[in-house]
Formats: structure tokens, sequence, C-alpha cells
């Protein structure tokens, strides 16, 4: 192997961590959740907390790594995600637990998104989606092994040690990128936004943690609507307020581009209706159809499966036909994937579900690796750190939306219904939503050029 890809592998272990991470907590939630005392749709709060702590610390991610240098925030931000797993296991509340989730997500708001920055630097753009292609095949194996892994520690042991798996992955990332990533930073960076950090912040915790709480019964709903509309409100003021500013910290100037514009909008609309199949997926196989968290991980994973076999025609489908062409046919296929989940009843057979949760997997896939690499089509080398910040931003946030989308969804579902209890019924107006957002994305990349990224996808 060419020595740069060493650099994608490596931040691969971060992305494999954070991907085991997230598919083992979907996995054991229904089980999770009674032992805490909750009901598994309330467990949603767990999930965005940890979305949360993205929000809150992504938009500081790339002036971070210009002052501090790209492998010391790296492996720092390994050693806090590190810290929150251990915290995590330890839980014995749903307080405990939630801000265990979101001392996790400041970990990953900088592993992340530091590591595409060390690989955009690191990477000739020629080689930017085959080396994506490395950084996201072993990452691939964390949605692989932790579906089933969670179910059957949680099924046969307990959910608290499928926090410990990442201790190890914790260790191995740690060495391998003091080893070999090089401590890069920016010789003058820009100044920090310290007001709009603290805006930022606040308007992105406020508005996911009122979605979040809504029919929780956690907090009264006029709280809810009204820490929803405060965020949002803070969050147009910064924004109103960042065209104008000379060096924000999120800045919107970047959407004028169109290969960004389409890589962050459109992607965050396929994103919300992606981030909720980890929630809604198990909860349905478990919940509404009776399984166990192991034989529901095992169900699950196939998407998993689904999405590697994806990565070997991903970069010859981009050739042949460019990223715009793909980014709309395939968000279409990609919806019908995800909507098809709502189909399943206790009747149908395994290997159909197998079958269907791998196209699932396949068309989602191929979609991530579209929006992952035109974003960067032209961005210059000097603006990476301000532009993964922003794209990072709306990219987690829409995965978290679509956790509270499902979530209000199965709940809007299982009141018209007049459920008392989550039933097997619920689901398919939840996987019915979230399948058109993927399809609601393809407005957007139709007004992409038709040659956008064509260096990138190497069509001649």
């Amino acid at each position: 192997m060419h020595r740069p890809f060493i650099i994608p592998l490596i931040v691969a272990c971060a992305l494999f961590m954070e991907n085991m991470d997230a598919t083992v907590i979907s996995t054991s939630l229904p089980v999770l959740a009674r032992d805490l005392g909750q009901s598994p749709i309330t467990l949603k709060l767990a999930l965005t907390a940890y979305v949360v702590g993205l929000g809150v610390f992504i938009p500081v991610c790339g002036w971070v790594a210009d002052r501090f240098g790209a492998r010391t925030v790296f492996r720092s931000a390994i050693g806090i995600f590190m810290l929150g797993s251990l915290l995590c296991a330890v839980s014995s509340s749903l307080e405990a637990f939630v801000g265990a989730r979101f001392l996790q997500g400041m970990g990953g708001a900088m592993m992340v998104p530091v590591g595409r920055i060390i690989i955009f630097r690191a990477i000739p753009r020629a080689d930017l989606v085959k080396a994506i292609g490395y950084l996201t095949m072993p990452a691939l194996f964390g949605p692989v092994i932790g579906p089933p892994l969670g179910g059957f520690i949680t099924t046969y042991f307990h959910w608290r040690w499928i926090f410990l798996v990442n201790i190890p992955v914790s260790l191995l990332g740690l060495y391998l990128a003091g080893r070999f990533i090089s401590n890069t930073r920016e010789a003058s960076p820009e100044p920090l936004d310290v007001r709009g950090f603290i805006v930022s912040a606040l308007g992105s915790s406020f508005t996911m943690l009122g979605l979040a709480l809504l029919g929780s019964h956690l907090v009264p709903v006029e709280w809810a609507i009204g820490m929803t509309l405060v965020g949002v409100i803070v969050l147009w003021l910064y924004f109103r307020q960042a065209l104008h500013a000379e060096h924000p910290l999120l800045d919107p100037r970047f959407l004028q581009i169109p290969t960004f514009r389409a890589s962050v909008l459109g992607g965050s609309l396929f994103r919300i209706g992606l981030g909720s199949v980890p929630f809604l997926l198990p909860l349905a196989l478990q919940e509404g159809m009776g399984m166990n968290a192991f034989q529901s991980g095992a169900i699950t994973c196939a998407s998993a499966f689904g999405a590697l076999f994806m990565k070997s025609l991903g970069p010859r489908v981009l050739k042949r036909w460019g990223f715009r062409q793909v980014l709309m046919v395939n968000a279409l296929l990609a919806g019908l994937a995800l909507a098809s989940f709502g189909l399943f009843n206790s009747h149908t057979s395994i290997m159909v579900m197998l079958v269907v949760v791998a196209l699932g997997g396949f068309f989602p896939s191929l979609q991530f690796t579209c929006l992952n690499s035109i974003v960067y089509a032209d961005i210059r080398s000097e603006d990476a750190g301000r532009a993964t910040s922003l794209a990072s931003v709306v990219q987690q946030l829409s995965l978290g939306l679509g956790v509270i989308v499902a979530g209000m969804a199965l709940q809007l579902s299982n009141h018209l219904q007049g459920h008392t209890h989550i039933q097997e019924s619920d689901f398919w107006p939840a996987f019915l939503v979230i399948g058109l957002f993927s399809i609601l994305s393809i407005p957007v990349t139709r007004k992409l050029p038709h040659d956008a990224g064509s260096e990138m996808a190497q069509r001649g």
C-alpha cells in the first residue's frame, strides 16, 4: 500500500469506533431503557446528547487543529471519547448516561472532522475519492460488528460491557496517530471567533435538546417548544451576523460554492433520513416484532455488508456518470430502500429482511461517498479547516435530527392509532417519512453543474 494511504486507515480507526459505538447503543436501546426505568423512545435523548456535544464543539475543530496541531487535537479527542465510554459503562441513571454521551460527543466533535482535515492536506486532490474509500471501508466494519456484538453482549451478558469495546480501539488509534501522522498546523491561524462559538453552541444546543424533549414527558411541552424556538432564533441571528464578519466561526459564505452547497444542504436532507435508521430499525425489530437484541443486531448489520460491496463500485460509478447524476438517481433509490423497511412485519422471512436491509446499506453508502468527496471539490487548502467546521456541524446535526424526526413520527403514529404501547403497525409511517427525506435532496443536487467534481471523479 502506498504510504500516504496509511493516514486514511489511521483516521478510519476513529470512524470505526464512532460507527460501532452508535450501532451498538442503538441495538441495545430497548434493554438499556428498561434498565434505566425509561421508555425506548425517551432514550432518544441519550442519542441526541451525543449530537449536541458534536454541535457545540465541531465549530472550533478547524481553528483548534490550526492552532495546536492536527495530531495533538486528534489524539486528545480519542482520549476524551475513551473517557466518555468508560463513564457510559458505569452510568446508573438517565442523567448520568446523557452526560457521558455528551462527553463522547465532545471527543467525536474533534476526532472525525480533524481526521478529515488531516486527509485533505496529506492526499493529492486527484486521489481524494480513493482516499475516502480507504477511510470509509474499515469504518464500515463498525456497523458490521456493532449490531451483532451489541446484541450478543446485551442478550447474554450486560449492556454496560458494550462501551468497554471502545477502549482497545482507542489505544490502537492513539499509538498509530502518534507514529504516522504529522502535527501540521497553520503558521498564522485566524483569531478565534469567541462570540460566534458561544452563540452557535447555545443555538444548536437549545434547538436539538428542545426537539428531543418534545413528547418525552421529562419536561412540560411548553418548555420544549420554547427551547426549540429560542435555539432557532439564536442560530438565525448568528448566521445573519456571520455573513458580514471577517473571520466567522461558521462561515455561511462557503454555501455560495455550488459543490459545497449541494453536499451540505442536499446532504443534510439525506442524512436526516439515514440518521434515523440506527434508532428506528432495531426498535421496530425488537419492540414491534418481538426479537431479542442479538437477532435484531444480526439483521441490522446486513446494511454494512451492502455498503462494503458498494465501495468497490463507487469510483467506477462516479467515473462513468459523474457526481450530479449519481447523487440525483441514487437519492431516489436510497429513499425507496429506507422506506421499504416499513414493509417488515412479524411474518416477513428473515432472508427477505436481510436482502432489503443490505440494499438499504448499498445505496446510502454510495451517496455518502459522493457527498463526502464533492464537499472539497472547490475548497482551497487554506480554507479546509473552516469549511470542514461548517460542513461537519451541519452533517452531524442532520444525523441527530434524523433520530428526533423518527421518534416524533413514531410517537405521532402511535398516538393517532390509539395504542398505549409501541406496536408493529406504528412503524411503517415513520419509515415512509425518513425515505421521503432522502428523496427531498434531489432538487438541491439537481442544481449542480453537469461537470461538478470532474477532477475528483477522474472524468475526461
